[in-house]
């Protein structure tokens, strides 16, 4: 889905928003875990019964790590970074495409930025018209 979404809608859905990120980076965590035990532990390399059933295990994580992605951003919001905990809202400011940035540990969207400009060109909210942030 797509949409433009306002500085409002955008903080509305925040809060959903945070959740998901919060579980998307524990399945992560999740897959690094899994193929860590799976590199050090040797009854993985020694049996097969132990290697599939811990691949398989692997495989259902993969799996739900790639829908959490999806899901998210079906909902038009835009995964940026994983690991630095990034997430953009498209907006428009008058009748230019920007994005509404949120980052990890933020309680509400502060800040934004140009489309081709990234974190480092985040600028706060306050430095717009907010009734132009459609």
């Amino acid at each position: 889905m797509f949409s433009h979404f306002t500085l409002k809608e955008a903080n509305a859905m925040l809060p959903s928003m945070v959740k998901r990120f919060k579980d998307l980076v524990n399945l992560k965590n999740a897959v690094i875990r899994i193929q860590t035990e799976m590199e050090s532990d040797s009854r993985y390399r020694d049996g097969f019964k132990e290697y599939i059933i811990k691949k398989q295990e692997l495989n259902t994580v993969v799996s739900n790590f790639y829908k959490a992605i999806e899901d998210i951003e079906n909902t038009g919001v835009t995964i940026k970074s994983i690991d630095d905990g990034l997430l953009d809202f498209p907006s428009l400011r008058f009748n230019e495409e920007i994005w509404l940035c949120w980052k990890e540990g933020e309680t509400e969207i502060k800040f934004w930025h140009g489309k081709d400009e990234g974190f480092n060109g985040r600028k706060p909210v306050e430095s717009v018209d907010l009734e132009k942030l459609r």
